[in-house]
């Protein structure tokens, strides 16, 4: 009995995608709008429903190369082209080269009264012409509000709307409808959002005097989609909508590594510094110094021929230059080199989001090797705790994303430092640097240590951080049972050790000294010793020769007496003898 082999379903048909050509819109949904269906885009007045829909317009007839046709109801072709020239767009130029039909219809409500049956055949009519005379493949109408602000009948309306967005589908375009919010719906009506394919939702407010303003995909019929809210800029440029990048945490990374400029720090970073693109953090109280290893971090950077891009919201670049002379740093070759590039700003000039739009503006225009944001907590007032971590992460993920190494400095209040900074940024960083004040002995030092770099080995011990006319230098701070000190203290303290050292170095030396004295003593009686045994010992042979030489000469002298007196030697020998054996002859 054979088996029945199920065949493979086939994938999921994906919905067509109309791109918009807008920074970070077609992200958010994925490809674009959904291709041959109408997109409603609501909000209330000043949030930019305009701006989004020609730029829309101008994108696809410029990037994609797709006519479009605009239908406005507010605003004429004149007011139209001067409004959308401040972002860069030329809309007379494309009008001319026939890549867009700019169509205004006045209505006027005192000039319409209603007889009889209402419907929309001459707009239908005037809008096909218009798409059939370039090839329209987009479709703006801005906005429904003015067209149907006449018609007191909600039967008639509901069914005109409906008729519309048919009508606008059976064309095969690709369309972006204008309307106002309602007070309790998203459109006036409350229609336009259930007929519509997909639902875009701006918003403008203001938080603590700052104007922010939000974007969120409400509906999107198959396909998924972000559905947060996501702020958007109106920028020289266009519209920018910025989402959190890099959800997925799929970051390239480099083993490569990059010095600090500061020898001694690293070497507590294990010698060769940073890792090439990643996030570094410094936190310290007010004048610890944090701005100063900014500035030699970026000038170590330049002098490897890398770009800098340095935002700064505290000073304006000429007083940050002036004030790095009087460390030995000179920044003005690497700036007219463009090597080095500042950008400052107060933090209260913008919102949160339009700081962000204006690095990332700055970051695709210079494109640097390194950022350095100094300090990120001046933008904290400008948004809330969550707010400014978004967007802080948001700045990680795209500096991440391009393999550019970020420094952020951190002020943090005395005695806090280490709660504050953890609960707002740290955990996004790759390295983290605290620098600390020490007081007492009536000074104040500065004290500089690692609490985390992240893949690498780094010491755990603390440095002293001094600031001088030559430069920055780490040195050992004085660690013993009464605790670290810095300053005058540390140095008190190592000359008493050297006074002990020395001491102890003269005693030994002194001890030496004696002890070969007394060595010298010994080798002089032991050689006084040797003298007087080897004289005895000449003597005693001296004597013992003599005493020799006396027996044999008298011997001798006896022998030759007896010869002389002639002597009977046997006889003599013979009466011995019987003297000692007791016999008389």
């Amino acid at each position: 009995m054979k088996k029945k082999v199920s065949k493979p379903t086939s994938p999921a048909t994906r919905l067509p995608k109309c791109p918009t050509g807008i920074q970070g819109l077609d992200e958010i949904t994925s490809g674009g709008l959904p291709r041959g269906r109408p997109t409603l885009v609501c909000g209330g007045a000043g949030c930019g429903k305009t701006l989004l829909a020609a730029e829309f317009l101008v994108r696809g007839a410029v990037q994609f190369d797709e006519p479009g046709v605009l239908m406005a109801f507010e605003e004429t072709e004149k007011e139209l082209t001067a409004n959308v020239a401040s972002l860069g767009f030329d809309l007379a130029g494309l009008i001319r080269r026939k890549k867009i039909v700019v169509d205004y219809v006045h209505v006027e409500r005192s000039e319409v009264q209603e007889s009889g049956e209402y419907d929309l055949e001459g707009l239908f009519i005037r809008l096909g012409h218009a798409i059939d005379f370039i090839g329209a493949k987009r479709v703006v109408l801005d906005t429904l509000e003015v067209l149907f602000a006449s018609l007191p009948n909600e039967a008639i309306l509901r069914a005109e709307l409906r008729r519309l967005f048919r009508w606008l589908k059976e064309k095969g375009v690709t369309a972006v409808i204008t309307a106002e919010r309602g007070r309790e719906s998203l459109t006036r009506h409350g229609l336009e959002e259930y007929v519509s394919d997909c639902v875009i939702l701006l918003d403008h407010r203001v938080n603590d005097q700052i104007a922010t303003r939000h974007l969120r995909v409400v509906k999107y019929r198959g396909s998924l989609h972000g559905t947060n809210e996501f702020p958007f800029l109106i920028a020289e440029d266009g519209i920018s909508v910025l989402p959190i990048t890099s959800l997925a945490l799929n970051h390239k990374v480099s083993a490569g590594r990059i010095a600090t400029g500061i020898h001694r720090l690293d070497a507590m970073l294990g010698g060769r510094g940073f890792f090439r693109g990643s996030s570094i953090l410094i936190t310290g109280t007010s004048g610890t110094g944090k701005t100063i290893i900014a500035s030699n971090f970026a000038q170590a950077a330049c002098r490897r021929g890398e770009r800098v891009l340095f935002f700064s919201f505290e000073e304006s670049p000429n007083q940050i230059i002036r004030n790095m002379h009087s460390i030995g740093l000179r920044l003005e070759p690497l700036v007219k080199k463009d090597l080095l590039r500042f950008h400052s700003a107060r933090p209260s000039l913008y919102g949160l989001e339009m700081h962000l739009a204006t690095m990332f503006r700055e970051i695709a225009t210079f494109k640097p090797h390194v950022v350095i944001i100094d300090p990120i907590t001046s933008l904290m007032d400008a948004g809330t705790d969550s707010e400014t971590k978004g967007m802080v992460t948001r700045l990680i993920d795209y500096l991440k994303a391009g393999q550019v190494t970020s420094l952020f400095t951190s002020l943090t209040l005395g005695g806090h430092a280490l709660a504050q900074s953890e609960s707002a940024m740290s955990s996004l960083m790759d390295a983290w640097i605290l620098l600390q004040d020490f007081e007492g002995n009536g000074e104040r030092n500065r004290v500089l240590y690692v609490l985390k770099a992240r893949g690498m080995a780094h010491s755990n011990q603390i440095r002293e951080f001094l600031i001088s006319d030559w430069g920055i230098d780490l040195v050992d701070a004085y660690i013993g049972v009464s605790g670290v000190l810095t300053g005058s203290a540390r140095v008190a303290q190592g000359a008493l050790e050297k006074a002990a050292v020395l001491a102890t170095q003269q005693e030994a030396a002194q001890l030496k000294r004696e002890v070969e004295r007394k060595r010298k003593a010994l080798d002089r009686q032991i050689s006084d010793l040797r003298s007087d045994y080897e004289g005895e010992a000449l003597e005693l042979r001296r004597i013992a020769e003599q005493v020799g030489t006396r027996t044999l000469v008298l011997g001798t002298e006896r022998a030759a007496s007896g010869l002389l007196r002639q002597a009977d030697t046997k006889l003599a020998a013979i009466t011995r003898n019987t003297h000692r054996n007791g016999k008389v002859s």
